[in-house]
């Protein structure tokens, strides 16, 4: 789940997973699978940077591994 805030100013959580697209038009823009949209206050970067950070606390993307780690290659 990332934070999102309205152009309100009320925040809520999203559901990275189920993030289609983000379009800046010139608000952000987040579409759904299921077809829904929000417009946030966040810009397009803010929003890519914590479905990356989201995606890594899940281990969607992966970890860097330390140097030495006993699964590195």
């Amino acid at each position: 789940m990332i934070l999102v805030t309205r152009l309100n100013g009320k925040t809520f959580m999203l559901n990275a997973l189920y993030i289609e697209t983000v379009e800046s038009v010139p608000d952000t823009r987040i579409t759904l699978t299921n077809g829904h949209s929000y417009i946030v206050k966040e810009t397009s970067k803010e929003i890519e940077q914590k479905i990356t950070a989201f995606y890594r606390s899940v281990s969607l993307f992966g970890r860097n591994l330390e140097a030495g780690g006993k699964h590195e290659k």
